[in-house]
């Protein structure tokens, strides 16, 4: 809706929408303000007409988020400010969207499981770790796990199991059964330490479709949906998440055949795909681990390729920090 349009035209606009907002825009396709219900209610009842100019009841200084900010944060957003809807903006200040509440409420269902893998010690972010479990550790006011069954949530994940060790009961005290986080949440609870994949072998049943295992020390906005879509469409039996990672050189390289030089690179950039912590794995794989052998995620994936299986790469686009040491838990806690 233009930003030079009426009252009257706003209320048509949120009569033909569901977002109980209407966007205006200026003459170059920005975002100028919002209207909503209240915002004409209010105009009204101070003696403005239908007819009047729609800047008499606009909110100029509204409520917006970027295509990159994750689902738990805008979640939290718009629950503190008792915000129905919140337009997307691009770097300009143009709408690519709009995030409604009772979307993130109502999410569509999925058959998936998700396996969390919360039972490791943390050893590298002592002390912060010696009465707190790494994955209990805050960003933004939140414990990491808590964004990471949020975020499940909003892509209608609903039945997550949490594999527990060190310090699992602050973990299970936290949780309870998941109700209040709108899932159910189980307890894969290891009496010795069993790696990154080794609870996979205390579910209580085989699943029946293909499940997400993620570590418990990620602070991402990782498109869950996508990677269980692409896992299906692709038909395989395992697919890891992958993210682009950069690294520079600070010294020239050298190139060379034998003793010649063959090539010089000042200060290159060397980029790799690294795994982010992020799986999506067939229910044919899960009988590959017993539940009493410690068994590294890494390892899995190697035995499914020995047996010929194929395995995806699913690349991370969104913002993705591994919390392993105290540099990533800063970098995390200062981007929140």
């Amino acid at each position: 809706m233009a930003v030079g349009g009426s009252i009257r035209d706003a209320m048509l606009a949120l009569d033909k929408g569901a977002g109980r907002i209407s966007l205006a825009f200026d003459t170059d396709g920005r975002l100028a303000g919002v209207v909503t219900d209240g915002d004409i209610r209010r105009a009204l009842l101070r003696g403005a007409s239908l007819d009047d100019p729609l800047h008499v009841a606009m909110t100029r200084k509204y409520t917006a988020v970027g295509p990159g900010d994750d689902r738990a944060a805008t979640l939290e957003l718009m629950r503190a400010r008792r915000l129905a809807a919140v337009p997307v903006v691009d770097g300009e200040s143009r709408p690519i969207g709009l995030h409604l509440l009772h979307e993130f409420l109502d999410p569509v269902g999925r058959p998936n499981w998700a396996v969390i893998m919360a039972g490791g010690k943390g050893s590298r972010l002592r002390p912060l770790t010696d009465s707190v479990p790494k994955p209990m550790l805050r960003v933004a006011g939140r414990p990491i796990l808590e964004r990471i069954v949020l975020h499940l949530v909003g892509f209608g994940i609903t039945r997550i199991f949490v594999s527990v060790g060190y310090l699992g009961e602050v973990i299970e005290e936290h949780f309870g059964n998941g109700s209040g986080f709108g899932c159910r949440i189980e307890y894969l609870r290891e009496d010795v330490p069993l790696g990154t994949a080794g609870s996979l072998g205390l579910l209580p049943a085989p699943p029946t479709d293909p499940i997400v295992v993620m570590n418990g020390d990620l602070v991402t906005g990782a498109d869950v949906g996508g990677l269980l879509d692409f896992h299906v469409t692709g038909g395989y039996a395992a697919t890891i998440g992958v993210r682009r990672y950069l690294h520079s050189v600070p010294f020239g390289s050298v190139e060379r055949e034998g003793d010649r030089v063959v090539r010089l690179d000042e200060k290159p950039t060397i980029a790799r795909d690294v795994n982010s912590g992020i799986y999506a794995i067939d229910p044919s794989v899960v009988t590959l681990v017993d539940g009493a052998t410690p068994t590294a995620m890494p390892d899995l994936i190697e035995r499914i390729l020995e047996r010929g299986d194929p395995v995806g790469a699913f690349e991370i686009e969104d913002d993705w920090i591994d919390v392993g040491q105290r540099e990533q838990l800063d970098r995390a806690r200062e981007g929140a």
